[in-house]
């Protein structure tokens, strides 16, 4: 018996590192398909989409940590890119996950934290001469289509689906 269960503990600890690989993978993928709009003072992240899935799973905080690192090392970032670009990623995921409760209040972390970090990382890290305040902006406008506008249409298609169950992975809809 306590063989099973240890089997049954071992499935769900593959399923959720699975999840987290894939959403990391997914998150990856995005960010360098779509790499001309994803990095620089006006960015649009297709992959910050992927920011709704602590709605429905804890192991996507990790998920899009580990996918924001690779992501940002393949794009070719600097350090502190890499380093505080993903801890705004991870800020976001983490508190999206406890705001989970509202759908709409998940993405909101997401797009504070990656406002407020980005810009720094770009004025200070990358030398942009342009106005903090502006840089503010424009990293905010492209949180907001990436997080809510095509987050909200993932979040909406996986719940029509019937996935929430899947990700669970308790065959629950």
């Amino acid at each position: 018996m306590e063989q099973e269960m240890n089997t049954g503990g071992n499935k769900k600890v593959a399923l959720y590192v699975g999840q987290g690989a894939l959403i990391a993978a997914l998150y990856v993928a995005l960010t360098l398909i779509f790499a001309p709009i994803s990095f620089g003072a006006m960015q649009v992240r297709i992959a910050e989409a992927l920011t709704i899935m602590p709605l429905f799973t804890p192991v996507a905080i990790p998920g899009l940590f580990v996918g924001c690192i690779i992501a940002n090392i393949m794009g070719g970032a600097i350090v502190w890119d890499v380093i505080f670009g993903s801890l705004a990623t991870l800020i976001g995921a983490a508190l999206g996950y406890v705001l989970r409760k509202n759908r709409w209040l998940v993405p909101i972390p997401a797009v504070v934290s990656n406002s407020v970090i980005v810009p720094l990382v770009l004025k200070y890290g990358y030398g942009m001469d342009m106005p903090l305040y502006l840089l503010v902006i424009y990293v905010a406008l492209g949180e907001i289509v990436g997080c809510y506008l095509l987050g909200e249409l993932l979040a909406t298609a996986l719940l029509k689906r019937g996935f929430i169950g899947i990700i669970r992975g308790n065959g629950e809809k």
